[in-house]
């Protein structure tokens, strides 16, 4: 019965390359990407050789160090909320996939954390009195094409103080540093120690501080519409308070997790899971103790998982996901690939529970097998790799067809190295404007990707398409040590 469903699966996806992607130069390129995304002093190892300092003060006009970190996208800004999410990311993506990567590779993927999570311990140093949420005027930056190093817009500092709510942000923090915590256990003790002290504190803020930070006025004009709380706080407590259980395996996050199901929305059903919206992950990351530990107390978070899961997969009896003609999960709003990245993640992590603990999903009629939530994310990863109907990968630098014209600033302004005279604000447009290829190759880098019809135009100005983010990354890292590892998987 199983050949025959796999049989199936692939007579309904359609199929455009025959040669197999090369996943473990992709992998590569996934990490060596957050090093072009870097702000502050840049270390002599830095790989990426067409980037230089930038940002060097950071937090001064509040009389506090907040270099170092990650722009989010193609603009020079620091976003805390979602760069806190691309960390949990990339230290899930460690933990359970981190043994199937290369050494190199695996030692690659932690100092890509720490470069997040040694800003994020500055974000929160401060705590319990305030927590910094966010570097960087976004109205006047996205007014200049402007490399990072020749920034001077403001960068004002965005900053909550108690008694004001940050539940998300504070509530993403935790949960970043409590898996980056895990991550780090081997490799680095003490560092791993103090990343769960602090993600401790910032639960606790989280938690007492309730509401989203974008309901303060003053956080308001500087984070929306960009990165607004538009599906509230509540996910990011539990998520939080889950990612704390996995890493200190104390009851009383366990106990919250229980207790808040009903109040907090835990089992909201959703179809996505991303910077914003976290139920999808929250449901499968708790789904791992009833599986592998029998915390049968958790099981409507399973059922959420499976029901979640049971939306995905074309030929399910309850799939309701869009789907692209060439096959590529899709949902409106533009920086699609954000989803398609997130989502293919959580399959390939649900797959490991599930065949860990023997079991399959029951989506009507049909039983949903690990080996079909693995062949359907394959499908997801070689889409983005180029084995869609333009032949064309969406990651920069991989392959023969690539973006050559990305929404980057750094990456379409003359290098600093090549160019060392200072480029103003609007002296950039020319560039911006140019037709030509971006003149420095943002290896790695994912776009936004395609629209539902499968069509990708090149242009640097259709930021929805051509804006990579480090957050389509850093679930893509986990995907790509899966099938390094099992390139024909089972």
């Amino acid at each position: 019965m199983m050949k025959i469903l796999l049989a199936l699966l692939f007579l309904q996806l359609p199929a455009f390359a025959l040669c197999s992607p090369n996943y473990g130069d992709a992998l590569s390129k996934s990490i060596l990407f957050f090093e072009g995304q870097r702000s502050g002093a840049l270390p002599q190892d830095q790989r990426l050789k067409w980037r230089a300092d930038s940002a060097l003060h950071d937090g001064s006009t509040k009389g506090v160090d907040l270099t170092g970190g990650y722009y989010d996208a193609g603009d020079n800004l620091k976003f805390n909320f979602p760069m806190a999410f691309t960390t949990t990311m990339l230290a899930w993506s460690v933990i359970d996939f981190g043994g199937m990567m290369p050494p190199a590779e695996q030692r690659n993927a932690l100092v890509a954390i720490k470069w997040a999570t040694d800003y994020l311990l500055k974000s929160v140093s401060e705590l319990p009195n305030r927590i910094y949420v966010q570097v960087g005027d976004p109205i006047a930056d996205h007014d200049c094409w402007e490399r990072p190093e020749d920034m001077d817009t403001p960068r004002t500092v965005y900053v909550v103080e108690a008694p004001n709510p940050a539940s998300d942000v504070a509530g993403e923090i935790a949960a970043a540093l409590a898996a980056a915590s895990i991550a780090f256990r081997s490799a680095d003790p003490s560092y791993s120690q103090t990343l769960l002290r602090n993600a401790v504190n910032a639960f606790k803020y989280a938690d007492t501080h309730r509401g989203a930070y974008s309901d303060n006025s003053y956080i308001r004009s500087g984070v929306c519409p960009f990165y607004c709380d538009f599906d509230g706080y509540q996910d990011e407590l539990l998520w939080a308070a889950a990612w704390l259980r996995k890493a200190t395996q104390e009851d009383i996050y366990l106990s919250y997790i229980e207790s808040n199901t009903q109040t907090l929305g835990a089992i909201e059903s959703s179809n996505e899971f991303g910077w914003d919206n976290k139920h999808a992950g929250l449901h499968v990351l708790v789904s791992q103790e009833v599986l592998q530990g029998g915390m049968y107390t958790l099981e409507s978070y399973k059922a959420s998982a499976d029901s979640f899961m049971c939306t995905l997969v074309p030929q399910s009896p309850t799939a309701h996901i869009q789907v692209s003609p060439g096959g590529l999960i899709y949902k409106p709003g533009g920086s699609n690939l954000q989803h398609a990245t997130s989502i293919t993640f959580l399959m390939l992590a649900y797959a490991n529970y599930l065949d860990k603990s023997s079991q399959t999903v029951k989506c009507g009629n049909m039983n949903l097998s690990p080996s079909l939530l693995r062949k359907f994310a394959q499908q997801q990863v070689n889409y983005i790799l180029g084995d869609n109907p333009l032949g064309l990968s969406y990651m920069v630098g991989y392959g023969l067809k690539f973006p050559q014209r990305i929404h980057h600033r750094g990456s379409s302004l003359p290098s600093i190295r090549v160019h060392p005279e200072f480029i103003a604000c609007k002296e950039g447009s020319t560039y911006f404007n140019s037709p030509g290829p971006n003149p420095n190759v943002l290896v790695g880098a994912i776009v936004g990707g395609p629209g539902q019809d499968d069509v990708y135009g090149d242009d640097r100005a259709d930021f929805r398409k051509s804006e990579p983010t480090t957050y389509i990354n850093a679930p893509f890292v986990g995907a790509l040590a899966y099938f390094t590892a099992n390139p024909s998987p089972l």
